[in-house]
């Protein structure tokens, strides 16, 4: 009678084929998974940027006083806009949080490896809602100045915050 040998499982040869073929597949993703991420990245990021502009020009026709959108450092306007924006009531001096101003909000800081930047030193929006002087295009790049995932916020004179359609946004180096 001859003997019947019943194989559960794989071999050697076969579970090494298939480790290489998955290792092989996750070489090709990975780069994908890093631009989708830049992409997902920039978007939520450039989202936060407008609602926040919306925010303080609601606020400062609500309260009927100036409202300052800047990244502070001491208190301070600073010109680093990665840590994330600051909204208050700038009843004091321009661009300074004082005793007489109200934080009314403020975002997380963006990732450090991105380009934030603004042609002014803060966004400033006035009792009737007009961002007049301070009025320009805020850029977020992801990893690169030049990433060909880069947004823009535009605020225009009247003080309303709009995303650009521009598809070849470039940042400032920091």
């Amino acid at each position: 009678m001859p003997y019947i040998q019943n194989h559960n499982g794989f071999g050697l040869i076969e579970l090494i084929v298939t480790t290489l073929i998955v290792m092989l597949m996750s070489l090709i993703a990975i780069p994908s998974f890093t631009a989708v991420n830049e992409q997902v990245r920039a978007q939520s990021s450039i989202k936060v940027i407008q609602q926040t502009m919306h925010f303080a020009r609601n606020m400062a026709i609500s309260y009927g006083t100036r409202v300052t959108v800047c990244p502070i450092v001491d208190n301070k306007c600073s010109s680093d806009w990665r840590i994330g924006l600051s909204v208050f009531i700038d009843r004091g001096k321009k661009n300074q949080l004082d005793a007489s101003d109200s934080l009314l909000q403020q975002t997380s800081a963006f990732n450090q490896n991105d380009f934030v930047g603004y042609n002014r030193p803060a966004v400033r929006f006035q009792p009737d809602g007009l961002a007049s002087g301070t009025n320009g295009t805020l850029t977020y790049c992801p990893s690169a100045i030049d990433s060909e995932y880069s947004k823009a916020v535009i605020v225009n004179q009247a003080g309303r915050a709009r995303m650009s359609k521009k598809k070849n946004i470039k940042c400032k180096p920091i």
